[in-house]
């Protein structure tokens, strides 16, 4: 979905295909068929965008063969979808039964990393519209932190300076521009936008900067305005923003709460839990952990990185995050330019909701991101952006 911001610029809107788990092109070709096109149907409009996962063995399918990479845009073309952004963090295996610290391998340490980024940026280029030149590709925030050394930190970074010099020759080969954002998320070294700082500078590359997935940022309690100006302070520019609300509990100290949130623990992604205490931030990897005697203090409210549903909070006495959502995205494109031209809606975890909660078929999962996106098109256009055809 494209909008008009007042400056004159456009901002695209997508929904993640990660919430569809597919590890070949065949099985992206039938997301296509299965998902995305019937979600622009439900909107009623001749186009709508996708923020495309391409796991390993998708990627190197398309950046080998030319033929398959035409077909998929034909494809994209023939079902009213367009494509500006790819997510890059998970690798392969988004789809499987227990994902946790899996979604972290490779890291930017390591050459696959490169490799697959540097192949996504070329199935981009090729992607794009006949009308767009910008792309943007999220992707992990170096790494998770328990296996971060300073040698590991400085192949990461040697890593991601050349890919940007990739990307530079991919311009001017192709007349197309892609960016690289890291996405900050608890846990990993790179686990807060203030945290993306230093390492991005240390590139110092037009190429590189941040994605602000607004669950990651409500997780680890930031200020959405401390954060975007600590990155304006900085020149780090916010290449994509992912649009996700993390689950909320205010108080984690009564029974009742705790059972509630006992109903998200589930065995296939991590969820994170923080609490700002007086003390800073603490947290644990997941939230059975949380959940687990007094491995976190419950005087003050818990939330975990676990992206809800934008349209339906959890019932009480549990919430989200959609506040925290409004407020970044009102920064982000309320004011008089547009601080970033690419957002996403990422809800991948429909299926691992609570059993009552979740979508009974393709149809209820279609109607569940159509409304997701319904509603973060009514905040744009509450903020003053108006939707093109």
């Amino acid at each position: 979905m494209r909008f008009r911001h007042p400056d004159g610029s456009t901002v695209h809107l997508a929904y993640c295909t990660n919430v569809h788990p597919a590890e070949t092109l065949d099985g992206v070709l039938a997301q296509l068929r299965d998902h995305c096109e019937p979600v622009r149907r439900r909107l009623g409009r001749d186009r709508i965008g996708i923020g495309l996962w391409l796991a390993k063995d998708a990627a190197h399918a398309l950046v080998t063969d030319p033929a398959a990479l035409r077909g998929l845009r034909c494809e994209l073309d023939r079902r009213g979808l367009e494509v500006v952004t790819l997510n890059g963090f998970p690798y392969e295996g988004f789809g499987a039964e227990e994902v946790k610290y899996r979604v972290y391998k490779p890291d930017w340490a390591d050459p696959e990393r490169l490799e697959h980024t540097t192949s996504l940026a070329r199935v981009l280029a090729g992607l794009l519209p006949d009308d767009v030149t910008e792309g943007s590709i999220s992707t992990l925030p170096l790494a998770w932190r328990t296996a971060h050394d300073e040698q590991r930190a400085e192949t990461a970074r040697t890593a991601l300076r050349t890919l940007a010099e990739r990307l530079d020759a991919l311009e001017e080969l192709t007349g197309r521009s892609v960016r690289v954002a890291l996405e900050p998320e608890p846990g990993c070294v790179v686990e807060t936008t203030r945290d993306a700082v230093a390492p991005i500078t240390a590139i110092a590359h037009d190429r590189v900067g941040v994605c602000v997935d607004t669950c990651h940022l409500a997780t680890s309690f930031e200020d959405p305005h401390t954060a975007l100006d600590d990155l304006a302070r900085a020149g780090v520019p916010v290449v994509k923003s992912q649009l996700s609300a993390a689950l909320h509990a205010e108080q984690p100290h009564l029974p009742e709460v705790r059972e509630a949130l006992a109903a998200f623990a589930e065995p296939r992604f991590l969820h994170q839990t923080r609490t700002s205490t007086p003390a800073g931030l603490r947290g644990t990897d997941d939230l059975d952990e949380a959940l687990a005697g007094d491995a976190l203090p419950d005087a003050a409210p818990w939330r975990s990185h676990f992206h809800v549903p934008l349209h339906a909070a959890p019932a009480a006495p549990l919430t989200s995050t959609l506040p925290v959502l409004k407020s970044v995205l009102t920064r982000l494109v309320g004011g008089p330019q547009p601080l970033t031209r690419h957002l996403e809606v990422e809800t991948y975890t429909w299926q691992a909701l609570p059993p009552e909660l979740r979508p009974r078929g393709r149809t209820q999962l279609a109607d569940g991101i159509a409304a997701e996106l319904t509603l973060v098109r009514d905040l744009l256009t509450d903020l003053g952006l108006k939707e093109l055809p």
